[in-house]
């Protein structure tokens, strides 16, 4: 259950979020549960959330140890950060950020297991592909380009999420059978490229729009293995409602 917090918080705002969050998902045992905020507050997290049952990811990677390239971080930052997970190809950095070029969420999913973080890749459609019936086509295409390259040694570790483009901040939340279906091509071509096993062992998120209101729906479903929270993940008490459902 992981939430991202895109480019908000400080580092107060993220001391005071986790001193009402964890002790509302002390007792959570049934899943891994995750935050990403913003760079500038993953030491306060790590520092805040120290001994519970909650870990800290970072939103994005630079492939590469270290080096003059200004603004990036590397997994080894991030990793000697106290983290231990981070997101990769989120739908807004292939928008904005150029993360959509053929290799660029490959070269960071390979950085961020050598940095031994667990690198969350993410998928998805925009509204026009969805209408133009291509959703199958551009799962199988993201997820080639992104994975395909991939040891099953380095594929064991890798989680996947599905965000619909479509229905990310915009109040739209693909159905339980949409979210399903889309997982179900994702789990598919797991199969093709690494095997049986392995797919049957991939985790697989659903995000767009998640809520308390719709958690429990979706995650009723079995190809859905946990959720990509954005905006109800920056309220401690609407997130916990979700990582309890």
């Amino acid at each position: 259950m992981a939430g991202n917090w895109k480019m908000y918080k400080t580092p107060a705002d993220t001391l005071q979020f986790f001193q009402k969050f964890v002790p509302l998902v002390a007792a959570a045992q049934h899943c891994e549960i995750l935050i990403c905020p913003p760079a500038v507050d993953l030491t306060t997290a790590v520092q805040a959330a120290g001994g519970s049952n909650v870990m800290v990811g970072a939103q994005n990677i630079y492939p590469g140890k270290e080096g003059a390239f200004t603004g990036e971080l590397s997994g080894y930052l991030i990793k000697s950060a106290g983290c231990s997970h981070v997101l990769i190809g989120h739908s807004e950095r292939r928008q904005y950020f150029h993360d959509s070029e053929p290799e660029v969420v490959l070269k960071k999913t390979v950085a961020a297991l050598e940095a031994s973080l667990t690198p969350i890749v993410c998928v998805g459609e925009m509204l026009a592909e969805r209408e133009g019936n291509q959703t199958e086509a551009v799962l199988v295409r993201q997820f080639r380009e992104a994975l395909g390259s991939l040891t099953a040694e380095q594929f064991a570790q890798v989680v996947v999420a599905y965000e619909p483009v479509w229905a990310i901040g915009t109040g739209k939340t693909a159905t339980p059978q949409i979210a399903s279906d889309a997982h179900a091509v994702i789990r598919k071509e797991a199969a093709v490229l690494f095997g049986d096993a392995a797919a049957k062992s991939l985790r697989i998120l659903y995000g767009g729009s998640v809520k308390p209101d719709n958690a429990k729906t979706l995650m009723a479903e079995p190809e859905i293995n946990g959720v990509l929270v954005g905006g109800a993940s920056l309220d401690p008490e609407s997130f916990a409602k979700i990582v309890n459902f």
